[in-house]
């Protein structure tokens, strides 16, 4: 559904085909917040078309290329991305992910091997932080404000992770993933 409320919602800016909507997705980093990938898109686009939400206003030929199709936002569409909108807003939904899993049992792993991949997790989450705070500048007065929330949301979960990977790989080096005990792993003054 995330994809969905996107393509309703960039379609609200204006009239635009699927491959438009994903350019301005991949922009504004909105790939990073749900799994959306260019099958599924244009899968979504012809959902939403079936089901009255958006509607074809103009097909653009070209003799080198795949003739592109212009959609459009229908009041029936426009009615469907608030009830969308307001649905995500009240989601609560648990974060998953296979490192959370892993960790559970990271104490009974080969701790060296373990913190040669936090490495280049740590490297890796680096490059993302300053990608997306550099997403975030550079929509600084471009965008609305719902949107730069969004850019700094991901830029501060970035960050918090990238802290968190360098705790868990200090641990790591140590050898102190299977240890009870010592220090506590949170700073009590944060």
């Amino acid at each position: 559904m995330p994809i969905k409320l996107a393509i309703l919602g960039i379609l609200l800016e204006k009239d635009m085909h699927p491959y438009e909507i994903r350019t301005i997705m991949k922009d504004r980093s909105l790939d990073r917040n749900a799994k959306m990938q260019i099958g599924s898109l244009y899968y979504a686009v012809e959902q939403l078309c079936k089901q009255g939400s958006i509607e074809a206003v103009e097909v653009i030929k070209s003799s080198n290329r795949p003739d592109k199709t212009v959609y459009r936002i229908t009041d029936k569409g426009k009615i469907y991305f608030e009830k969308l909108l307001l649905r995500m807003f009240e989601e609560i939904e648990p974060v998953c992910r296979p490192i959370y899993t892993a960790l559970a049992f990271a104490w009974k792993g080969d701790q060296e091997k373990i913190a040669a991949i936090l490495k280049k997790r740590i490297l890796e989450a680096e490059h993302q932080v300053n990608y997306l705070y550099e997403v975030y500048r550079s929509h600084i007065g471009t965008v609305p404000r719902s949107v730069l929330h969004l850019m700094a949301g991901n830029y501060e979960h970035a960050k918090t992770e990238l802290n968190w990977l360098k705790r868990l790989y200090k641990d790591a080096a140590a050898g102190q993933l299977n240890q009870y005990g010592g220090d506590p792993v949170l700073d009590e003054n944060d």
